[in-house]
C-alpha cells in the first residue's frame, strides 16, 4: 500500500494543487501560459532527450514495443470515430472525440513510471513518448484535415509535426544513444531540467482542468472515457503478451496508453475548429476517473 501511495499520490496531488494555485494564488492566465511554453520548449524536450540518450537502445525491444503502441493506437482511434459516427455528432465533436481516444498525458507517465521503477521506467517512458507522439500526431492532423475541419492548413500542419519540440527531441535521444550517450556536463545539467518538467508540468495540467465543463453530452463522454482508459489500455497489454514483450516494457507501455487525454487537446480543438467545450469536458473527466484506473491497470499487470 505504501508503495501506491508513494507512486500515485503525487501526480494527483500535484494536479489538485495547480487546481488550488489557479483558484486561490495564481489566477492570471499570463503566468500560466508562461510555465506551459517553458515546460513544453524547455524542459520536457530535456528529460526525453536525456532519458532516452541514456539507454542502450540495442538492448531494448522497440520493434515489439512500437508494434504493441501502434495497433493499440490504431483501434482506439478507429473506435473513436465508430463512436462518433454512431452518436451521429458534427465534424467539430469527431475530433474531440478522437483526441479524447488517443492522446495521452506523458507527464503523468513519467511520474508514474518513474515511481514505481525508477531510472528504467523513465528512460522506457521516454521511448514509449517517442514512439506515441509523431503517431498520434499524424493520425489527428490526417482526421481534422479529411473532415475538412475549420482553419486546416496541410502545410501548416505538416511544419507543426516537424518542429514539434517534443518530437525532436525523442529524435535527438535516439541519435545521441546511437552515439553512446551525452557528453559530460550536459547530462546532469539535462536530467535536472527534466525532473523540473514534470513537477510544473503537473501543476499546469491541474490547472487547466475545468470541473464546470462537464455539463451535458455526459454520455458521450463516458464512451470516450471508456475507450482511452478500458480499451486501448487493454489491446496494449493482449497485444503485448502476445508478441512475448518483456514485463517492465510492457508494464511501461500499459501506463502511457492508460494516460488521461493531453490538455494540449484543448488547445489543438481551439485551433483547428475542433469542438473546444467537449474537449474541455473530455480532459476533465478523463482525469479523474483515471484517479481509479491507472491504480488498477498496475494492480491487474500485478508484479
Amino acid at each position: 500500500m505504501t508503495l501506491y501511495l508513494d507512486v500515485f499520490v503525487p501526480p494527483f496531488g500535484l494536479l489538485l494543487l495547480g487546481a488550488l494555485l489557479r483558484r486561490f494564488l495564481l489566477r492570471e492566465d499570463a503566468v500560466w501560459a508562461g510555465i506551459e511554453k517553458l515546460v513544453f520548449w524547455a524542459l520536457m524536450p530535456a528529460l526525453l532527450c536525456s532519458a532516452i540518450g541514456a539507454v542502450d537502445l540495442r538492448t531494448l525491444p522497440i520493434g515489439d514495443m512500437a508494434t504493441a503502441i501502434w495497433l493499440a493506437l490504431l483501434g482506439g482511434g478507429a473506435l473513436s470515430l465508430l463512436l462518433a459516427q454512431a452518436a451521429r455528432i458534427d465534424h467539430p465533436a469527431r475530433t474531440s472525440v478522437f483526441q479524447g481516444g488517443i492522446r495521452f498525458n506523458n507527464l503523468m507517465g513519467f511520474a508514474i513510471t518513474g515511481g514505481l521503477f525508477g531510472a528504467a521506467g523513465t528512460s522506457l517512458g521516454a521511448v514509449a513518448t517517442g514512439l506515441i507522439v509523431p503517431f498520434v500526431q499524424t493520425l489527428t492532423s490526417l482526421v481534422f484535415a479529411l473532415g475538412g475541419g475549420r482553419g486546416f492548413a496541410a502545410g501548416r500542419a505538416f511544419r507543426q509535426l516537424a518542429l514539434n519540440p517534443l518530437l525532436l527531441a525523442c529524435l535527438a535521444g535516439f541519435a545521441v544513444s546511437l552515439a553512446g550517450g551525452l557528453p559530460a556536463g550536459i547530462a546532469p545539467m539535462l536530467r535536472s531540467l527534466g525532473q523540473a518538467s514534470v513537477a510544473l508540468g503537473l501543476l499546469c495540467v491541474g490547472a487547466a482542468l475545468s470541473p464546470g465543463a462537464l455539463r451535458g453530452r455526459l454520455p458521450l463522454q463516458l464512451a470516450t472515457c471508456g475507450i482511452k482508459l478500458v480499451l486501448v489500455p487493454l489491446m496494449v497489454l493482449g497485444i503485448g503478451r502476445a508478441l512475448g514483450l518483456e514485463p517492465l516494457a510492457l508494464a511501461v507501455a500499459l501506463v502511457f496508453m492508460a494516460l488521461p487525454t493531453a490538455t494540449t487537446s484543448y488547445v489543438m480543438a481551439r485551433a483547428m475548429g475542433g469542438d473546444a467545450p467537449l474537449m474541455a469536458a473530455l480532459t476533465t473527466l478523463e482525469h479523474l476517473l483515471s484517479v481509479v484506473s491507472l491504480p488498477l491497470w498496475i494492480l491487474l499487470l500485478g508484479p
